[in-house]
């Protein structure tokens, strides 16, 4: 995993979009050499138009999620990524070549030679992706412990495209430990921790145990291994690196208060007001048209009020209106009573449903976004009603009213809707990530990911 403006990339997946960058840039450049030669060519324009066609190609393939392994890692769910991208892409690529103000991608051959490359190169990558078991710069990962901790870093260790580890088994640090684990991938018992790292050619070694006094764990034969060039992380860390989530249930105070990020600086909170203000903006024009179809769809069904207003708590516990297209009955809450949203809810109206899963019904808290009562992307704001509840059943729940509420989010897209405490249990734990290393890249990040989530219908409920 790579660290970048604070937000960790798995090094395979850098690997990948360069490679694709590098091959997609050289296509154009190769089509325009072998149309007119090397002698007729102004590089001082084919070069940049190449670079300027490979970055807008390497975002949309971002967007629709052909750089993350599939969920399921089957040929059906590669083949519709490479076929969506394809059919995207196609259409975005002639336009590119439209805007080009140069002679040199007018030539129908030349075009015609790009977007077979670019076809190639999308079937490339999905076939790729499918390879998850044999993921480039994939590490050599050694789990010490044996307990139920050791078992949920084994799960998220289940993917290696994924994680960039590979595991190849546990190390206990004493015959007293707990073996929840299975006998025969226990690697080693109360030796040499050096020599089991050696001997596997193990590159990372994750501490699974939480009990830490007493010598349970070999805190010298760690420094040992760091000592020696292997990574160690305990059970926060690996899950921040990995999950792109800060667990609570191996959280402690004093990680929260002397550990890196979770900073809320000036020019941080003045460059994130100041995208958001544009971009909702722009957004707002884009999306007039569907907001005015949207509108004209809920009068005709179900008749006025269009627009919902719902107390929602803000930045500081600060309570605040949210604006959103009304998608249920006018009598959902007739008794009174708050209650969970829930996937496939029967108090959703057929047009409710419809702009639910497209995510239609958010456009409105744009307007939030403009009055500063929101940002473009934070944690979802919740009901006043819940989060006095959640504060009291989940620790550090309220560390996420540190930043303003989004628009979209870091666990919007990464975690399913969510309807219990469980739920909210999960989903704070990407919060808390985002909170603790959100930057303007990650925002970014979020946002191309909130449209691969719409175009694709994942989580959507």
């Amino acid at each position: 995993m790579l660290k970048v403006f604070s937000h960790y990339f798995p090094s395979h997946t850098l690997f990948q979009i360069l490679m694709d960058a590098a091959l997609l840039c050289l296509a154009v450049i190769l089509a325009v050499t072998f149309q007119f030669g090397v002698g007729n060519t102004d590089w001082r324009l084919v070069v940049p138009s190449a670079m300027l066609f490979a970055v807008a190609m390497i975002i949309l393939n971002s967007v629709l999620g052909l750089y993350r392994p599939t969920a399921t890692g089957s040929p059906r769910d590669s083949l519709v990524r490479v076929a969506l991208g394809v059919a995207v892409s196609i259409p975005v690529a002639y336009a590119i070549f439209l805007v080009l103000p140069w002679d040199y991608f007018a030539s129908e051959a030349i075009q015609l030679t790009v977007l077979l490359l670019l076809g190639a190169v999308l079937a490339m990558r999905g076939a790729l992706n499918r390879r998850q078991a044999h993921a480039l710069f994939t590490r050599r990962a050694l789990i010490v412990g044996g307990g139920t901790d050791a078992l949920s870093v084994e799960h998220a260790l289940s993917r290696p495209a994924a994680s960039g580890m590979e595991l190849v088994g546990f190390y206990l640090p004493n015959d007293e430990h707990p073996r929840e684990v299975a006998p025969e991938r226990v690697l080693g018992q109360g030796g040499r921790l050096l020599d089991v790292v050696r001997q596997h050619r193990v590159g990372q070694v994750i501490v699974a145990v939480r009990e830490r006094r007493g010598g349970v764990l070999p805190l010298r034969e760690l420094l040992d291994c760091k000592l020696h060039g292997v990574k160690v992380h305990d059970l926060t860390g690996f899950f921040e690196h990995v999950s792109g989530q800060v667990r609570i249930d191996s959280l402690k105070a004093s990680w929260l208060i002397y550990g890196d990020g979770f900073r809320q600086g000036r020019a941080r909170s003045f460059v994130k007001r100041c995208f958001d203000l544009l971009a909702a903006a722009v957004l707002l024009v884009l999306a007039l048209p569907v907001m005015l179809l949207t509108m004209l769809a809920i009068l005709i069904e179900d008749g006025a009020p269009v627009f919902y207003r719902q107390e929602r708590v803000g930045q500081g516990g600060r309570v605040f209106k949210v604006i959103k297209f009304r998608s249920m009955r006018r009598d959902a809450e007739r008794d009174g009573r708050p209650r969970w949203a829930s996937a496939d809810d029967d108090r959703t109206t057929r047009v409710g449903r419809l702009i639910r899963r497209l995510r239609i019904d958010e456009l409105p808290q744009l307007f939030n976004v403009l009055a500063g009562h929101m940002s473009l992307v934070g944690p979802r704001p919740e009901r006043p009603y819940f989060v006095d509840q959640l504060t009291r059943d989940i620790p550090f729940y309220a560390v996420r009213h540190s930043v303003k509420p989004g628009l979209t989010g870091w666990a919007q897209v990464r975690y399913q809707y969510g309807s219990s405490v469980d739920d909210a249990v999960n989903k704070l734990q990407y919060d808390l990530y985002y909170v603790k290393n959100h930057t303007l890249v990650l925002d970014t990040l979020i946002l191309l990911e909130t449209i691969r989530v719409v175009l694709t219908g994942e989580g959507a409920h």
